[in-house]
């Protein structure tokens, strides 16, 4: 029972078709700015479901209806913390996209809160709960070729972000056309008020492949990164990263992450991820948030190891059937993927934005 947001229709998947016997998913409520908002998100996402479905015109209504029992939030990401603040007070489960907070400091928040009121909580990273991610920690575990010793990711995308208008131009196209040639400095890849920019919304797919593959695997014992190197590169409309590159080093497995995200260019051509280990390397198919093949290629010329995925829905599903499960075993955080894993990922992000000089505007953090 969970509130969703435009994008996962996948709760409307029967969990059996992923072979999911143990759980099932019902949307009870759905809450907006707006009641005909909501009923408009009912009316044009959630038509297959049920016609029971409550709109709500205000989220506090969704998180006091006693028959929602989990909240999925996936509004901007400054505004995650009042909204998962509110859910947990009312002892809700709550699954919040990621990345979870803005900054460590109201995670840490959140998470004592969460542990007060013994309530589920956990960060929305679904690609951590898809077949592709399970198969390759499956794979770099067996260490048939090696341990991995160079992890390098990107996930980029062309917002169409630089302004290729003056001000008083681009307001005459938008009245006559009613189109722009470039997004306005209000969309939230673009307003630093909503933590905008390359690396709180893309870097978290590259840092979860190289979290899975390096700080989890056994021979680094649990170590965090000894040494976290960042660069941006500015947006010159708002001051929000449009190129950020980050370098992690984890001593005790002797190994690196190169991690790299833009706002203004095409993805990398596959493989999104690669992941370079003593006897071979893995290769992380785009897109790298939802992979559909990995390609295992052994040192020498080996025999390459192809797996491909292929399952209804969109693989948001799988993280959904994560939440069930740990709040139906009375769990308050997931195993797989835990607090202290995205403590981590929020403490790796707070640094890179120090070193790279994007603070947040005056009124945005919650947390000091």
């Amino acid at each position: 029972m969970i509130h969703v947001s435009e994008y996962d229709q996948d709760l409307l998947v029967d969990p059996k078709t992923r072979g999911t016997e143990d759980i099932i998913h019902r949307i009870v409520a759905i809450g907006s700015r707006s009641v005909p908002s909501a009923q408009s998100f009912i009316s044009t996402v959630c038509s297959s479901a049920p016609n029971d479905i409550k709109a709500y015109g205000t989220y506090d209504e969704v998180f006091s209806d006693p028959d929602v029992h989990a909240i999925y939030i996936g509004t901007p990401h400054t505004l995650h913390y009042p909204s998962a603040l509110a859910a947990l007070k009312a002892k809700k489960a709550v699954l919040c996209e990621k990345p979870v907070t803005s900054t460590k400091a109201e995670l840490e928040e959140l998470l004592k809160v969460a542990k007060e009121n013994n309530t589920f909580f956990m960060e929305a990273m679904w690609t951590r709960f898809q077949p592709a991610l399970e198969d390759v920690l499956k794979v770099l575990e067996e260490g048939k070729i090696g341990k991995p010793v160079v992890v390098q990711g990107d996930l980029s995308g062309d917002f169409d972000v630089d302004s290729k208008l003056q001000t008083s131009l681009r307001d005459f196209v938008l009245t006559v056309l009613g189109t722009l040639i470039d997004i306005p400095t209000s969309h939230r890849i673009l307003d630093p008020k909503l933590g905008g920019g390359a690396l709180l919304d893309l870097g978290p797919y590259p840092l979860v492949w190289a979290l899975s593959a390096l700080y989890l695997h056994p021979s680094n014992k649990g170590a965090p990164p000894d040494l976290i190197v960042g660069s941006m590169l500015k947006n010159k409309r708002t001051g929000v990263d449009a190129n950020t590159s980050f370098t992690l080093h984890f001593n005790e497995l002797e190994a690196q992450a190169i991690l790299t995200c833009s706002i203004n260019l095409d993805a990398v051509e596959s493989p999104g991820v690669l992941i370079r280990c003593e006897k071979g390397t893995i290769e992380i198919h785009k897109p790298i948030y939802c992979p559909k093949k990995v390609v295992v290629r052994p040192k020498g010329g080996g025999e390459a190891q192809v797996s491909e995925y292929e399952y209804t829905g969109g693989g948001w599903h799988f993280q959904a059937d994560e939440v069930a499960r740990s709040v139906k075993e009375g769990k308050i955080e997931s195993d797989k993927w835990t607090w202290e894993l995205s403590k981590l990922e929020m403490g790796i992000f707070d640094e890179v934005r120090k070193q790279g000089g994007y603070t947040f505007p005056e009124g945005v953090e919650w947390v000091k």
